[in-house]
């Protein structure tokens, strides 16, 4: 009887362990957040969650997003490790927060893959003679033409009927630079070709300190929109919110989103600049799936490889049209007249010295 009792117990013991076992989940492919409980940043986050929904969801594979504690290069590694501890092949970190992070990660699991989207790995060391950089076989680093964007943003605007602008970004650093010098130079041309006078379209230009929103950036925004500023291109992830809020409180205020298509979040959002985060995401993990992933390798994508743009489908433009989108668009993607290759993305200028005649930009 007992004997019968003792493997009854063992047998049950087994398959109690089988059947956790079995219960236990691995994930494919792990995203890393930026922050905690910022999925649904209507940028960065979320853009590169779509890219992998779309892939995993028709390929069947797994995949989860990882929250850090904490926004620091600490907290960012260990949840590289937990995503790769439950089993993660492929790693998505999104945007220059995670660059120092990548190039002690692709180290330590050169068995992992990491997409790094707007960054390029480094150790951090700027202003070091031992600074770094290294691109591991394992690691793939995408940038976008956010300074066409940006262009485009611009040259629309003014196409539209709008004279009074501004641009706020989150902190000067590279993604958010490009989207506001192309700016400058998209509604320079626009207004070149329509004929303006010098100096009729004004841009109002600078930086909030960070990328969350605050009483500060929103009361920032109703100043300059007090001030007869018509349309606040808002370039800072969720700093954008604070534009939205002032713009949402007054008459005739409107705003341009970023990154992702923010028409969603208010009626107040003409249109956005748009980093196509996730497709580039989701063909990178094709990409791996299929054997041909492009570690090594930090590639460029801009309007003529579908990498950046403005939201047209849900635009609140007045009188600017698919057509006319088109037909910049392509301008851009053929660099007719050096058009493209002439936009000034350089971080060591000043907004105020890059070149214009018929648009003045105020610090």
């Amino acid at each position: 009887m007992k004997k019968t009792l003792a493997l009854f117990t063992a047998v049950a013991v087994i398959v109690g362990c089988l059947s956790s076992c079995a219960k236990k989940e691995t994930v494919d492919i792990g995203l890393i957040l930026t922050e905690k409980s910022k999925l649904n940043d209507g940028t960065y986050n979320q853009s590169a969650y779509e890219g992998i929904q779309m892939y995993a969801e028709n390929n069947e594979v797994t995949y989860k997003y990882y929250q850090p504690e904490n926004k620091s290069e600490e907290y960012y590694l260990i949840a590289v490790d937990n995503a790769v501890s439950e089993g993660a092949t492929i790693v998505v970190t999104p945007g220059y927060d995670f660059e120092t992070t990548v190039y002690f990660a692709q180290d330590k699991y050169p068995d992992v893959h990491f997409i790094l989207l707007d960054a390029i790995p480094n150790n951090g060391k700027w202003d070091s003679d031992d600074f770094d950089v290294k691109i591991g076989s394992n690691t793939y680093s995408v940038f976008f033409a956010d300074e066409q964007a940006g262009f485009l943003a611009g040259y629309a605007i003014v196409k539209d009927g709008f004279r009074n602008l501004g641009f706020l970004g989150g902190r000067a650093v590279g993604a958010v630079v490009d989207y506001g010098y192309g700016f400058i130079q998209g509604a320079e041309l626009a207004a070149k070709e329509l004929g303006l006078e010098p100096g009729e379209v004004t841009i109002k230009y600078d930086y909030t300190g960070d990328f969350v929103p605050t009483p500060e950036a929103q009361s920032k925004a109703s100043s300059w929109y007090n001030e007869g500023v018509e349309v606040i291109f808002a370039c800072g992830g969720g700093m954008g919110f604070s534009v939205i809020q002032a713009a949402e409180s007054m008459e005739g205020k409107w705003v341009i989103g970023v990154d992702a298509d923010q028409s969603g979040d208010s009626q107040k959002v003409i249109t956005s600049a748009l980093k196509m985060i996730a497709p580039a995401v989701n063909l990178a993990i094709g990409a791996y799936y299929q054997g041909g992933f492009p570690g090594g390798q930090s590639l460029h994508y801009g309007t003529k490889d579908g990498g950046s743009g403005i939201e047209m489908n849900n635009a609140r433009f007045r009188s600017f049209s698919k057509a006319d989108y088109e037909a910049i668009l392509n301008r851009l993607a053929t660099d007719e007249n050096g058009i493209a290759s002439s936009i000034i993305n350089d971080m060591d200028m000043k907004p105020t010295d890059i070149p214009t005649e018929f648009v003045v930009v105020e610090n």
